[in-house]
């Protein structure tokens, strides 16, 4: 294979000059004379341009679960563009590989969830769950169902209306006002929001929050609650025993949609094929990008249920919404390939049998860190939380986000890529990581919170 030689010096001029990188502060990728250059990758490992070799422990963003670098994935694309490269869903039309990868997500949803509707990105099937779920109310003639209620701290995307949806103070402080009809209610973050409490009542106060709110809204209002099963960029919040049948039977209760985004949780991250397949719940509408297309092309989806569709079907008239690359072929045969891939390699029940508990084994090495107030991990996703006072859940400088980005830059110094989330570092590495890889992990970590102590010590508790 032939390597395009670049000049990283020049690009990385040209990323200041032309570039702005997502979710950046321009101004610190300008001090930094510019983005560090990804060129190259293989396996789990991102190779940059100066050559460094770096173990991906994120999996790209959460995304890339069958590793870098799979051949029958570009030739999927390649043939794909060869027969038919792009056409739309809007003209009573449908790609062949468009019809094949929704009646392939519908099997692998299961039950209820019969229909696939597709977008390209994590955001836009956010946007489109909430069109939908609004339009599939106002159809059943209960239009004042408008309020979907999400949880805080909760990432929806990055649109206007997936930032409303979401619960991110940081995001929704910026881009001026926000849209309405949208309502939040506690996290269950039990580290942060339930230290030291009991379990079972953590749980029993964080799904209480749902009926309260429903309550204090009036359900009549309320079309659907949102939530990921595992809330990733949250900082990999676990939620306790039994927290989504409760949610999920007061959501049946009240008559309102239940809705799991499965963005990150999809695709075997927890070591079943979605979030709500390892929680045991039937939701009524499922999101998922990243992991169904191993993030090689962009693509997302919606699962709806059948009774949804019907109730659609049955009043008729067009529902006016969707992309220009919705449904888009190339993208569609990735995912099939990616699929194949995962399904042959039996890669979901090697997360949950074999490297999910190797993790979360290995993880423990960390829990005695003098620095670490908690470990947690569940299939292929893994935080730890850093403090300042070992057995509290206290933070340097007295706030949270001191401490994380510190041992973060550490770790990818020493040659593991993992994310800091204020001040938990969390890790999703691709459902291809060995053993020795996850321990790699765990050792540099280890080794990056030992050279940041004196850094932390002088922020003070």
């Amino acid at each position: 294979m032939t390597i395009r030689n670049h000049d990283i010096a020049a690009l990385r001029r040209l990323d200041v000059a032309h570039h702005l990188p997502a979710q950046q502060d321009h101004k610190l990728i300008r001090d930094i004379g510019g983005s560090r250059i990804i060129t190259r990758a293989e396996g789990a490992t991102i190779i940059d341009g100066d050559g460094n070799r770096i173990l991906d422990a994120m999996a790209g963003l959460w995304c890339v679960q069958v590793g870098y670098g799979r051949d029958e994935l570009a030739r999927a694309a390649y043939q794909q563009m060869r027969e038919l490269p792009y056409y739309n869903t809007f003209f009573k039309t449908a790609p062949a590989t468009t019809v094949e990868l929704a009646a392939r997500i519908a099997g692998l949803m299961g039950g209820d969830l019969s229909h696939v509707f597709f977008n390209n990105s994590g955001s836009e099937a956010i946007d489109t769950v909430i069109r939908l779920v609004r339009h599939y109310w106002t159809t059943k003639g209960q239009p004042d169902r408008q309020i979907i209620i999400a949880r805080d701290n909760a990432y929806h995307g990055s649109t206007i209306a997936g930032v409303s949806l979401g619960g991110m103070g940081p995001m929704k402080a910026q881009g001026g006002p926000l849209l309405p009809g949208f309502s939040h209610i506690m996290q269950p973050y039990s580290f942060n929001e339930g230290f030291g409490e009991d379990e079972e009542a953590f749980c029993q106060r964080a799904t209480a929050a749902l009926e309260a709110r429903i309550l204090e809204l009036g359900p009549d209002n309320v079309a659907a609650f949102i939530g990921e099963p595992v809330q990733g960029a949250g900082g990999v919040i676990i939620p306790p025993r039994g927290y989504w049948p409760r949610i999920e039977a007061i959501c049946r209760k009240y008559g309102i949609l239940l809705i799991c985004d499965e963005v990150i949780c999809g695709f075997g991250r927890l070591g079943s094929w979605f979030g709500f397949q390892h929680y045991g719940v039937k939701p009524d509408i499922i999101s998922m990008a990243k992991g169904l297309s191993s993030g090689y092309v962009p693509i997302s989806a919606v699962g709806v249920a059948s009774h949804i569709v019907e109730t659609l079907r049955q009043a008729g008239g067009a529902f006016i919404h969707g992309y220009t690359y919705s449904g888009h072929p190339t993208a569609a045969a990735v995912a099939l390939a990616n699929i194949d891939i995962i399904e042959r390699e039996g890669l979901v029940g090697r997360t949950a049998s074999d490297t999910g508990p190797y993790l979360a084994h290995a993880l423990q090495r960390l829990a005695s860190h003098p620095l670490v107030g908690e470990v947690r991990s569940i299939g292929l996703l893994g935080a730890v939380e850093i403090v300042a006072r070992k057995g509290t859940n206290s933070r340097f400088g007295g706030k949270e986000g001191k401490a994380g980005p510190i041992v973060r830059d550490i770790c990818i110094d020493k040659g593991v890529m993992v994310r800091a989330v204020r001040d938990t570092l969390v890790m999703s590495p691709p459902l291809t990581i060995t053993h020795a890889e996850i321990d790699r992990i765990v050792e540099t970590m280890a080794a990056a919170l030992d050279v940041a102590g004196p850094a932390l010590a002088e922020i003070g508790a």
